[in-house]
């Protein structure tokens, strides 16, 4: 397993190359591509975002370690099955209507990839009934709605609203982030789950989809 740990140290350290190379390497030596995925990739990226929520390292360390990540997966997918690819839950994750930014989603995004949940990103700008057609067509566990302007905040209870209106709230649980939001917020209009920052909200994607899949 010593060329696992090699692959989960250099995503940690965001070594692309080393890690394409040394996947190619461990597939040679027999080891199933969800090991390396699961203990190398996705290990790695915990690791990374704890140190991220601990602020022992900052934004472009994480993008430099999810890139490398990335290169990986593309490596490792003509390996893994349908049934194989260790997906622990499937998310659906976009900035709400008449809010176009994407920073902190994308940063979200990565993190919640890099916990072994498939993310289905829908950009910026999205209305409910785009979350909930997508929730829908993915048969996703979690729907994450992120916000930066205090005035697409309302947009969050109308996602909770249309979920609420369709029958299908008890179906899927929605997390909401973004800088005006709080917890408070979020147990007003009646959604699941806030956090504060990125690795949190991996964490707490994480738990939801667990505790789903039990």
């Amino acid at each position: 397993m010593g060329t696992v740990l090699e692959i989960r140290d250099n995503i940690i350290s965001g070594r692309a190359k080393a890690v394409t190379a040394l996947i190619t390497q461990a597939l040679e030596e027999g080891i199933p591509a969800s090991v390396i995925l699961n203990d190398g990739l996705l290990e790695g990226m915990g690791t990374v975002g704890e140190r991220f929520k601990n602020d022992e390292i900052f934004v472009p360390e994480v993008l430099i370690s999810a890139r490398a990540m990335n290169k990986g997966i593309e490596i490792l997918k003509p390996y893994l099955s349908e049934g194989d690819t260790g997906a622990k839950g499937t998310a659906v994750i976009g900035t709400v209507r008449g809010d176009m930014h994407d920073i902190g989603k994308n940063l979200v995004k990565m993190m919640i990839e890099g916990r072994g949940i498939k993310v289905i990103d829908l950009g910026t700008d999205v209305s409910p009934e785009a979350f909930y057609d997508a929730a829908i067509e993915n048969n996703a566990d979690i729907v994450c709605c992120s916000a930066l302007l205090t005035t697409t905040m309302v947009e969050m209870k109308n996602v909770v609203d249309l979920f609420v209106e369709r029958g299908m709230r008890d179906k899927v649980k929605i997390m909401i982030g973004g800088a005006p939001t709080s917890q408070e917020f979020c147990d007003e209009i009646g959604a699941d789950c806030y956090t504060s920052d990125a690795a949190s909200a991996a964490e707490a994607a994480l738990a939801i989809c667990q505790s789903i899949k039990q």
